[in-house]
């Protein structure tokens, strides 16, 4: 028997910054199988007035009400609130899809949750590229993965890594490299900037094995990540260089678009890649 979704799957989104925005903005212009029902935002009344120039009737909630409304939960919101999110949403069986993936280091007794509760959890690809390689490739043995994310300080200024080190990075003339480690260690320094490295990292040979390396260049303009696996099925090396978005120079404007691109798998009929 072939299956059809009979009605539209309803979409919550938690957070409206440079993510969050940008993916409500395509869900109300009309996405088939898809229909925006509510979004959070820290400044709410900023956020009423906002979506009163939506064309759909769209609620304003409580980040830990948006799992009430939804199928499938967003989480576009600072790292700090993740669990906010991401608790209603496993606890009530819904899709889960984390922007903030770095987060779910802190919160992973959630994939144990969501085994219970039948909720799944999504994580896009964002501003990397080849992870459909890298998944492909952990099928059989991985023998190393290594990135170098190299981004515009303005990128980087006030990461708690920097901060907690002392590492200036105005007025630099050179690249510089900052960081040097595991995935799963630099996402605790830098939890705005390097979710992809936790991302490669969970599709390959986790995090922990997955080594990575921060450089702040002001000789670029554009959030630059370069992978390297070996593997006993392939050696592949891919490099992505993404615009910073306007609204947050951390964040990629490709990223809001991968979100996009999974809602759209969720509900296609024919899809591309592993």
């Amino acid at each position: 028997m072939i299956r059809h979704h009979k009605h539209p799957l309803r979409v919550a989104i938690g957070g409206l910054g440079a993510i969050g925005r940008q993916v409500a903005q395509r869900l109300d212009a009309g996405i088939d199988g898809l229909i925006l029902v509510s979004v959070s935002a820290n400044h709410v009344e900023r956020a009423q007035r906002y979506v009163k120039t939506f064309n759909h009737s769209i609620a304003v909630l409580q980040l830990a009400e948006l799992a009430e409304t939804a199928d499938v939960v967003i989480e576009c919101a600072p790292a700090a609130v993740f669990g906010e999110v991401a608790e209603p949403a496993i606890a009530r069986g819904c899709i889960f899809i984390p922007s903030s993936i770095g987060a779910l280091l802190n919160h992973w007794h959630l994939i144990e949750a969501a085994q219970q509760s039948g909720a799944r959890i999504i994580a896009p690809s964002g501003a990397l590229l080849g992870l459909d390689a890298v998944r492909a490739a952990a099928e059989g043995t991985i023998h190393r993965v290594t990135m170098i994310t190299r981004k515009p300080p303005t990128g980087l200024a006030g990461s708690p890594y920097l901060l907690e080190n002392n590492i200036d990075v105005e007025n630099l003339t050179e690249p510089v490299r900052v960081f040097s480690g595991s995935a799963d260690e630099g996402i605790k320094g830098f939890p705005a900037n390097v979710n992809v490295a936790v991302a490669l990292g969970i599709a390959g040979i986790g995090p922990e094995r997955t080594e990575l390396e921060i450089w702040a260049d002001p000789t670029i303009d554009r959030n630059t990540h370069s992978i390297r696996v070996e593997a006993d099925s392939a050696r592949f090396e891919l490099k992505m260089e993404n615009i910073p978005s306007e609204e947050n120079p951390r964040t990629g404007r490709i990223v809001a678009l991968s979100v996009i691109a999974t809602l759209r798998r969720l509900v296609a009929t024919l899809t591309v890649g592993t």
